[in-house]
């Protein structure tokens, strides 16, 4: 039969209680005895001897006051003769009456008297006996009462105390264990089970806990493999990736980190990935710069005693009201190294070209000399279009030259008021080959009576070419590109303007940047330094450059250049 947990608590509650009755009730037991055995000493014994010594008071002074004296014997007399409790206290009682009647005739009253009094004497030493009897029987029966109590008071206190200090583990025990089964589920032990033999509430908790425990062993197992699997894929996707690539979550916790990033950082996965930033920043110099530094410029980084150039993209991604975010490190060493050896040889070539020029051009201005030799007209045409040619290969030289210093960062400008509508001819005049390979027309928004700027005339000719060479090659075959040029605020403000696919507003901020290129684009071609340098020309003349695009409706390039001084 399965007692429950509550009939158990009022089933020791009740054995409390009864233990506590018995123990009351034999105290009350013994108490009620002792009253009782005092009380007949005092009406038994005691009363007979208040009687006695009452009856010889009058017996010594019966002669002088014979009539009272006799009715206060006789009162005490009856009194006694009621009164009779001891074995021969009734013939003593007796004699004293015989001997009282017979005083009150009148016959020989002093050997009546001697009688009586003798009487009296034998009824108080049998009280007295008597008394002494029942004060022993008393103690006696105090003593083992109060060994009887203290006998039960014990073992009450006993059974108590064992009672108390293992009745509440009947409870305590399965609380306990539950709330240890509590805490290894906590902390995902879904094998833990709880043992208890006993069949009443606690029994069927146990085993309802152990069923949840079996069912939630189950499905970690079969989300376990999931998990696993889903894990590793990701690992596989991220150790994939060409660029080195470190996730961090809103709470600053290193989510992932690829091979690439952790070759370069120099640490095991186990090591960084579920590290605190401020942690792993306090010991690697290279992290903290990747993870505080707001710089976009290209950085080096030796790497098995070899110079390796990247730069750094940090991708955001929203996660409610905070955001995680992905370090991604490219490679641009192979671009880094390429400009160089363009940078060396275009300042080998155009130093080496411009020699063999330059003895052409003074061979031609001999041709012209008539002491030479005279030519005919289609000779002299000739030799004119020869000087062109040879004019504009060295001008070509020239802005080669430019660009090389620009570079290497030894960019040199001789500023000079130059015309808008200049700038914009030769410009034109250098991209129509390409725009008609193309179909490309030009639609011109060019404001009247403009000021002349103050700017290199050669090197921003190059700008304004980049901006239209870029525009021709984003733009659908048969488009047309858009220039705007006009004065607003003291600065000339030039626009170059395609209908091709358009740059997302994430990647606006960084177009200017060296080597970078927008993802995603199948159509590149160069290194990402064109715009670049544009940048660094147009600022070095004190203007600035600007771009707006939407993707899918084509971008807008432009650039303003200071007004001239004076104008």
């Amino acid at each position: 039969m399965t007692v429950s947990i509550k009939s158990k608590i009022r089933l020791g509650t009740l054995f409390l209680l009864l233990l506590l009755v018995l123990s009351g009730g034999l105290s009350i037991y013994y108490q009620l005895k002792l009253t009782a055995a005092s009380e007949n000493i005092l009406k038994d014994n005691y009363e007979s001897l208040s009687y006695c010594e009452a009856m010889t008071l009058e017996l010594d002074s019966m002669p002088g006051n014979s009539a009272e004296v006799l009715a206060r014997f006789e009162n005490n007399l009856r009194e006694q003769e009621n009164n009779i409790t001891e074995p021969g206290e009734k013939d003593a009682t007796r004699s004293v009456r015989i001997a009282f009647e017979a005083i009150k005739q009148g016959d020989n009253p002093q050997a009546h008297y001697v009688a009586a009094k003798s009487a009296i004497h034998r009824i108080l030493s049998l009280n007295m006996t008597a008394i002494h009897r029942k004060n022993l029987e008393a103690l006696h029966f105090s003593e083992e009462a109060y060994t009887t109590i203290m006998v039960i008071v014990s073992l009450s206190l006993i059974i108590g105390l064992t009672f108390a200090f293992n009745f509440p583990s009947v409870v305590v025990t399965p609380i306990e264990k539950l709330m240890e089964a509590i805490r290894e589920i906590s902390a995902r032990n879904y094998r833990y089970r709880i043992h208890l033999e006993q069949q009443d509430e606690f029994g069927q908790l146990a085993g309802a806990f152990n069923m949840m425990s079996e069912r939630l062993e189950g499905f970690e197992n079969s989300n376990l493999n999931k998990l696993i699997f889903e894990k590793s894929r990701a690992e596989a996707v991220i150790n994939s990736l060409k660029d080195a690539s470190i996730g961090i979550d809103k709470n600053n916790i290193v989510l992932f980190a690829n091979q690439q990033a952790l070759r370069l950082l120099g640490l095991r996965s186990e090591d960084t990935v579920g590290k605190q930033v401020s942690t792993l920043s306090a010991q690697n110099d290279l992290f903290k710069f990747l993870t505080e530094s707001e710089s976009s410029a290209p950085f080096k980084i030796v790497l098995e005693g070899k110079e390796n150039f990247y730069t750094r993209e940090t991708v955001q991604i929203e996660q409610g009201d905070s955001a995680s975010k992905v370090i991604v490190l490219r490679n641009i060493t192979s671009f880094k190294e390429m400009d160089v050896a363009k940078t060396n040889f275009i300042a080998a070539v155009s130093h080496e070209l411009k020699t063999p020029l330059a003895s052409s051009d003074f061979s031609l201005k001999l041709l012209e000399d008539a002491r030479v030799g005279q030519l005919t007209d289609d000779q002299k045409a000739l030799v004119v279009q020869l000087k062109n040619d040879n004019q504009r290969m060295l001008r070509i030289l020239s802005e080669l030259l430019n660009m090389s210093q620009v570079e290497a960062g030894r960019l040199q400008l001789i500023n000079q008021p130059v015309s808008p509508y200049s700038i914009i001819d030769a410009s034109m005049e250098a991209v129509s080959a390409a725009m008609k390979e193309k179909n490309i027309t030009v639609e011109k928004h060019v404001a009247e009576a403009l000021p002349d700027a103050e700017a290199d005339p050669d090197k921003i000719g190059w700008v304004l070419n980049n901006f239209f060479t870029n525009a021709v090659k984003f733009s659908p075959e048969g488009g047309t590109v858009v220039l705007n040029v006009a004065e607003k605020e003291g600065e000339i403000c030039f626009s170059v303007t395609d209908h091709g696919a358009g740059i997302e507003l994430a990647y606006q901020d960084r177009i200017f940047e060296r080597y970078f290129q927008v993802p995603g684009r199948t159509d590149k071609k160069g290194s990402g330094i064109g715009l670049a340098i544009c940048k660094e020309i147009v600022e070095a003349m004190g203007g600035s450059v600007w771009v707006s695009s939407k993707p899918g409706e084509g971008s807008t390039f432009g650039f303003r250049l200071p007004v001239a001084k004076g104008v």
